[in-house]
């Protein structure tokens, strides 16, 4: 995935669905490749609880990895709060990139599950061509 342009990424992502707030790719170690709000939205995290929350999602990620060989490499997971959605999942067609994530906010109400499969056809698409 190195040759991916994150940029151009984040501004397919942000197309598939206006209530999309934030995207955000990182590696395995919590290393922020590319990260942007959808213009016109208020961060609601202070820049420390935004690099915590972080933290945490890709450490989830990893300790629930450690069961893939008994459950399955993970595909997403979503979190629902009051104010706002989180979806993590693997920049990888068929997960195969274990080393780069997406953390992605949208508005509570978004559907999630056109995004996901929607992201899953970007990526597939980028990572066909190189």
């Amino acid at each position: 995935m190195s040759k991916m342009d994150y940029r151009k990424l984040y501004q397919d992502i942000m197309k598939l669905d206006p209530k999309i707030r934030l995207v955000t790719i990182c590696d395995i170690g919590g290393r922020v490749m590319y990260s942007e709000h959808r213009e016109g939205v208020r961060n609601l995290l202070t820049p420390e609880e935004s690099k915590r929350s972080l933290e945490l999602a890709v450490n989830a990620w990893k300790t629930r990895s450690e069961l893939a060989t008994k459950i399955g490499k993970g595909k997403y997971v979503l979190a629902e709060y009051e104010k706002i959605k989180r979806i993590t999942m693997p920049l990888g067609h068929d997960n195969d990139d274990d080393n780069h994530l997406l953390y992605i906010t949208t508005e509570p109400e978004a559907d999630h599950t056109n995004i996901i499969r929607g992201i899953g056809e970007l990526v597939i698409r980028k990572t066909l061509k190189f």
